[in-house]
């Protein structure tokens, strides 16, 4: 079929048009004082279709949770998940001394999954404890927060220890001073309403050696995932990558560092990262890096599946549309990343013919949201 001369013409216009809408819309951002690092590229090929500054490393914010998690995922597999032990001296429905929580980074072991493990040592025939509740933080060290924390205006996460309850907040939401002593009294709280007696007694002569009397697990690894892209929790993330590193933060992000420099021949000059979460402004990522990794979990059968699904799909489920644009509802899915001048996008859209595109967009500067969609309106539609 031959094209008519109106129609030729329109063709050619259309890629220029878009290449002049982009290069508007960095310009104004640039004129404005803001850093810009963005591109878009075919999902399948991994062909470039628009991109300006994408291999400049920028502050990412929350959009490092995509290198995080992914490198989880494929590491530990989306069924892996973590054991809480409880250990005691059990003799005849009563624990001769303390009763012992050991933890191993569970990021969430929350109120309500504590209630059930009570029930289970109930079953077990537990009725009371003649000392107290004891815990046991072991797997982590002491290193209180990840290194380039003392860079970032946020102030966001609570203490991270390796037997945590409900993610160290109180009821009010606030983080609490003594993690501690919350996960103590929680626990105590809990059995004790469960008919499980604890006494207190200091002094408990005659204490048996502890045994393992049960563990409690938590759920899968891609549920946890979940709750992390989904609602960009920093805590439940930080938590992963510490155990990651077997309780220390600087080997959990050197093993994310060694999974990509293995996989994807990023080295540490393209993976610049301190923490896990994106809270550090030491940390330094470009949107060709980000589409790289998206673009690999994309088309990664074994756990792509999980890690997509765990992104936030917009105008679905809870979320709201950034924008007044019912035409992008449920055609992108993406991870946000907000830090005090730094506004961040990156993930999956889908144009009206079908095709799908990756994207990445990192902006550093007095930037607001309405900057970043006005762009991703355009590529969609």
């Amino acid at each position: 079929m031959r094209l008519s001369f109106l129609t030729i013409l329109l063709l050619l216009s259309t890629l220029p048009a878009m290449a002049q809408g982009f290069q508007a819309w960095v310009r104004g951002l640039e004129a404005r004082g803001i850093s810009v690092s963005a591109g878009l590229w075919e999902i399948d090929t991994g062909k470039v279709l628009e991109r300006h500054h994408d291999e400049l490393a920028l502050v990412p914010a929350s959009t490092t949770k995509v290198v995080t998690t992914y490198a989880l995922l494929k590491t530990l597999k989306p069924d892996a998940t973590i054991e809480t032990e409880v250990w005691g001296d059990l003799k005849d429905g009563v624990v001769q001394g303390d009763l012992i929580f050991k933890g191993d980074g569970d990021p969430l072991f929350t109120s309500e999954r504590i209630w059930l493990l009570a029930q289970s040592l109930k079953k077990l025939g537990l009725q009371r404890i003649t000392g107290n509740i004891r815990l046991d933080q072991s797997a982590f060290d002491a290193q209180r927060e990840p290194l380039g924390w003392e860079n970032t205006s946020a102030n966001t996460l609570p203490v991270v220890r390796a037997l945590s309850v409900d993610f160290n907040r109180g009821e009010n939401g606030h983080f609490v001073i003594d993690p501690d002593r919350l996960a103590r009294e929680t626990i105590q709280r809990i059995l004790q309403e469960t008919g499980i007696a604890v006494e207190g007694r200091i002094e408990n002569l005659g204490q048996g050696v502890p045994r393992k009397l049960t563990a409690w697990t938590s759920p899968p690894l891609r549920a946890l995932v979940q709750d992390i892209n989904k609602w960009s929790n920093n805590f439940m993330i930080e938590m992963l990558v510490r155990r990651f590193g077997a309780g220390s933060w600087p080997r959990g992000i050197q093993r994310v560092q060694a999974f990509y420099r293995t996989a994807f021949a990023l080295g540490p000059e393209a993976l610049q990262i301190t923490d896990g979460s994106g809270l550090s402004k030491d940390n330094r990522l470009s949107a060709r890096t980000l589409a790289i990794i998206l673009r690999g979990a994309y088309h990664d059968f074994e756990v792509g599946s999980e890690f997509v699904s765990s992104l936030k799909i917009i105008g679905g489920e809870p979320w709201k549309l950034k924008v007044k644009d019912p035409n992008l509802t449920r055609r992108v899915r993406v991870k946000t990343g907000h830090l005090d001048r730094v506004t961040s996008l990156c993930g999956y859209l889908q144009t009206f013919d079908g095709r799908v595109r990756v994207f990445a967009i990192l902006l550093n500067g007095p930037a607001r949201d309405e900057d970043v969609w006005e762009q991703i309106s355009r590529w969609a539609n």
